[in-house]
């Protein structure tokens, strides 16, 4: 008597999970409307602030206003000190200073 042999199926894959889109949480989905000041440094009306934080490292960095010795401060240009104000700011204090300059829509 001649045996039968089984071929090995394949093991089985489990079909790949559909990636569903998943709602943006916190800041990357809350617009804000800006003021007119911060409007033309970062060329929009209404970004999240994630997005109006990126635009203004882009101008300060395209005007050079950083401090040549210390990066850490913000010599804010003409434009630029309607928003930060005159003197120079810490980097890690700007994001504060934009509060008044921004309003939820």
């Amino acid at each position: 008597m001649a045996k039968v042999v089984k071929k090995k199926s394949a093991p089985k894959r489990k079909a790949p999970a559909k990636k569903t889109a998943r709602p943006k949480a916190g800041l990357t989905q809350i617009q804000y409307a800006l003021s007119d000041s911060l409007a033309k440094i970062v060329g929009g009306k209404k970004l999240t602030r994630p997005e109006i934080v990126k635009k203004l490292w882009a101008y300060i960095k395209s005007k050079k206003c950083q401090d040549v010795k210390n990066r850490r401060l913000i010599v804010p240009d003409r434009d630029l000190a309607e928003v930060l104000g005159t003197k120079p700011v810490d980097m890690l204090k700007m994001s504060g200073l934009l509060n008044k300059h921004l309003k939820k829509i």
